[in-house]
């Protein structure tokens, strides 16, 4: 439900956390977290936090570790839908639903924190609507029965809430890996589950940049794609330039959308020289 100025105001007896209405960037909702409130981090010892690209990346880097070594030590692996899409969640404390990077003081890594996190309690999503070509943003209000946040009298947009939290430059980062899964989804069963050898593309191009920037290095990719040594040594030595990288090659091969360009005669001769090899 929405007062007369639009804002969010307490549902009846919905059972979900999920507030029904539908936000957009100009939306105003009423709530505030910070330190003197009497539930301050209790969204932290529950947590089930999906990770992105992004928050992998921004992780790994403040811990001073490989991708490999994060992912082993902080994430937790799942199946992100029924044809196992590699998905990582965050890690929690040995038996506890704690995150691992709570303590006494609060969360230890706040400045890189992820992107669902800085939402909170905004959630978001992106919906390619019927003959659109673009991803919308849509968003709306979680409301967890031990959270006092929205009984804060603060009032806020959507587009202000986001800028407070950090919220832009994580959702820039991840789009084009959003727009992936989208269409991974929207292709329904006719597309056949992907094979092996893509389900590892996605796990490394989405969360090994370590990986990544080796095999960008290979004469394998050398020989396919043209890419000039200036532009090749600025993309390995800015991460965040490599996970782009590795975003539009993953859309390029799974999808054909071509933006990365390949040298002429590039199949023809990946051809010839397997064949010489057999």
């Amino acid at each position: 439900m929405a007062d007369k100025d639009g804002i969010q105001t307490q549902r009846g007896p919905y059972q979900s956390p999920i507030d029904p209405v539908e936000l957009d960037l100009d939306s105003v909702f009423q709530f505030r977290c910070h330190k003197d409130i009497a539930c301050f981090n209790a969204c932290c010892k529950n947590i089930d936090i999906t990770l992105t690209p992004y928050d992998v990346l921004r992780l790994k880097r403040r811990l001073g570790l490989s991708s490999s070594e994060f992912v082993a030590t902080y994430t937790v692996p799942f199946a992100m839908d029924h044809h196992d899409m590699p998905g990582l969640k965050m890690a929690t404390k040995p038996q506890t639903t704690q995150c691992v990077f709570l303590n006494e003081d609060g969360c230890s890594i706040y400045e890189d924190r992820p992107i669902a996190c800085r939402y909170y309690a905004l959630g978001s999503m992106g919906v390619r609507k019927k003959a659109a070509s673009d991803v919308e943003d849509i968003f709306f209000v979680v409301r967890e029965e031990h959270c006092l946040g929205h009984q804060e009298p603060d009032r806020q947009t959507v587009a202000q809430y986001r800028q407070q939290q950090g919220c832009e430059e994580y959702d820039q980062a991840n789009r084009t890996w959003r727009e992936i899964i989208l269409k991974k989804r929207s292709g329904g069963p006719a597309i056949g589950a992907p094979s092996e050898r893509s389900l590892q593309l996605f796990d490394m191009c989405s969360y090994d940049m370590d990986s990544f920037r080796e095999f960008i290095q290979t004469e394998g990719f050398e020989e396919v794609f043209d890419i000039s040594d200036n532009d090749k040594t600025t993309i390995i030595e800015d991460e965040d330039k490599l996970l782009q990288f590795s975003l539009r090659f993953m859309k390029q091969v799974l999808y054909g959308e071509r933006s990365i360009p390949v040298r002429q005669g590039a199949k023809q001769s990946r051809l010839r020289r397997h064949r010489a090899g057999s």
